[in-house]
């Protein structure tokens, strides 16, 4: 039998796209390991569970979960030996089935420290824990700010007393926190927990206060044993500061269990769910289906039978705007609006052929339309991201593509329902935006190993920024060669390619995990279910269409 070159395309896709898999499996790997092999034996022997192994714990058996910002502070702070997943592992997942969110630092990186990414990592969570009012528990062990950088984590808006803020801004709405003292807890960072609803402390290895032993000799003069100034006993029976001690790490992670389980229910958003189909083509038959070179067109709705129950949709407006797809449909049985970039090269109703991925008028109108018409139904939306931006050049501008971008980035920001955005390609300059990139507060915004985020593609940035370097060093009186060129291109396309990579973005915490492909259904089933558990109480008015 003949095989086709559609079936040698789908297998090389499907072979690159796991090649991609691969290598994201193998970095979290190493990221799972924190500060390493040793300093977790280490931990061990002083008779500590990791962070990881105190979530695996903490968490239902052979129940789904979702860790946020794994990559975090990838790459970053290499002057100081790196800080694997930001120093703090951070999970949504579920205890005596409750969804909630676990944060717990990761000891074996720094004593838990603080680097300025790990503040972002946990005003994150805070963030998710504060848009779906879900439970958080801290699981604290951690030895403060990181003082060579106290500048960046210390004193700003975002910065470390952020947390605290928070913090009191939970209690006052009624977002459960529990919070462990499980190792070190000192400095600011003893607030936390006693900031939080219910707190414990692990006898013997739980130690909080606002200074230890030696800062309190400097200080005052007193010499005093950090166990005997902030440990278990004195904390709870002198001071009474924390509210539960316990023998070790399973007491207290049993424990915690326990004050979960008698949480009452609160009255949800009443999003629609009915029961889940799965799809009728193989998850994974996605790995084919996507291009490994990125500029080629392919059947985006093909991609869209992957995801969704049944690979039943209704579209929306499917003859108009076709380079965007709006479409109702459902996953895992909860009913979802689909926003998509059309990769295909279609035709509008003149006959004109249109760039797939490309943001044009038409298509940002029936977009903008689609999302108020989901606000109205209370229809969550689900951003698909392959976009390299809005179409330019004369007959745009003329056909008003700012007015149209604008309608539908206004319907997109001041959408009431819960938003997820998945990027699973392009993710380029004001299409970022328009599709509910970072700044527009997803619920949740993962990307695939084959996302791309930034202003522009590599080689687009390369050639332009090529223009001004060769412009200048002319100006200088120097020769440019081809061979010299070609070398400046090479550099300049090289550094922007490691700046656009799903690495760079999820290290940054601009998305909040890289997923398996697989893993998308999940991800969305379980950030509505999250969203679910906050009623709706404010209603706003996202923009009339002006014409």
């Amino acid at each position: 039998m003949a095989v086709s070159s559609s079936d040698i395309d789908f297998n090389f896709n499907d072979d690159q796209m796991r090649l991609k898999i691969r290598a994201m499996e193998v970095a979290l790997e190493k990221i799972h390991l924190g500060g390493g092999k040793k300093r977790i034996e280490k931990l061990h022997k002083s008779g500590k569970l990791t962070a990881r192994e105190r979530i695996n714990l903490l968490l239902d058996p052979n129940t789904e979960s979702i860790e946020i910002g794994a990559f975090a502070g990838d790459g970053m702070y290499e002057e100081y030996g790196g800080c694997p997943g930001g120093g703090v592992v951070t999970v949504i997942g579920y205890v005596e089935n409750r969804q909630c969110i676990v944060v717990a630092n990761d000891a074996t990186v720094k004593a838990g420290a603080w680097f300025p990414i790990t503040g972002k990592k946990n005003l994150r969570a805070q963030e998710i824990a504060m848009e779906n009012h879900l439970p958080i528990i801290y699981l604290v062990d951690s030895a403060g700010v990181f003082l060579p950088m106290q500048d960046e984590i210390f004193a700003d808006k975002e910065h470390f007393g952020r947390i605290f803020r928070n913090n009191a801004v939970m209690s006052s709405k009624g977002i459960i926190q529990i919070a462990a003292v499980m190792g070190s807890c000192v400095a600011g960072g003893a607030y936390l927990p006693i900031m939080s609803d219910e707190s414990l402390i692990v006898n013997k290895t739980g130690t909080i206060f606002l200074a230890g032993s030696y800062l309190v000799k400097a200080a005052i003069g007193e010499s005093i044993e950090n166990e005997k100034l902030g440990g278990a006993h004195t904390q709870t029976e002198i001071s009474g500061v924390c509210d539960y001690k316990v023998e070790n790490d399973k007491e207290c992670l049993k424990t915690i269990r326990e004050m979960m389980s008698h949480i009452g229910e609160s009255e949800k958003a009443g999003f629609n769910r009915s029961e889940s189909i799965p799809p009728k083509n193989e998850l994974n038959k996605v790995y084919g289906l996507l291009p490994a070179e990125r500029s080629k067109p392919y059947k985006s709705k093909k991609v869209l039978e992957c995801l969704l129950d049944n690979s039943q949709y209704t579209e929306y407006k499917a003859g108009f705007g076709k380079t965007i797809i709006t479409a109702y449909g459902r996953i895992d049985g909860w009913s979802v609006g689909i926003v998509m970039n059309n990769r295909e090269i279609v035709k509008n109703a003149k006959g004109e052929m249109q760039f797939g991925g490309v943001i044009y008028s038409e298509s940002a109108d029936k977009a903008a339309r689609f999302i108020m018409n989901c606000n109205q139904k209370k229809i969550p939306l689900v951003f698909i991201h392959d976009v390299t931006g809005f179409m330019v050049g004369s007959k745009s501008e003329h056909g008003g593509i700012i007015k149209d971008g604008a309608k539908m980035v206004n319907a997109m920001a001041n959408s009431t329902v819960p938003k997820f955005s998945i990027v699973i390609g392009n993710s380029y300059g004001a299409g970022n935006y328009a599709m509910c990139g970072k700044a527009y507060d997803p619920r949740l915004i993962v990307g695939w190993p084959t996302a791309e985020i930034a202003v522009m593609s590599g080689a687009a940035a390369a050639k332009t920024l090529l223009q001004i370097e060769v412009s200048s060093l002319k100006a200088k009186g120097e020769k440019i060669t081809e061979k010299k060129e070609k070398e400046l291109f090479d550099k300049i396309k090289n550094k922007y390619d490691l700046q656009i990579s799903p690495y760079y973005a999820a290290s940054r915490l601009w998305i909040d995990a890289i997923i398996d492909p697989v893993e998308t259904r999940k991800v969305i089933s379980m950030g509505i279910e999250m969203a679910n558990h906050k009623k709706e109480i404010e209603r706003y008015n996202v923009g009339a269409i002006q014409t």
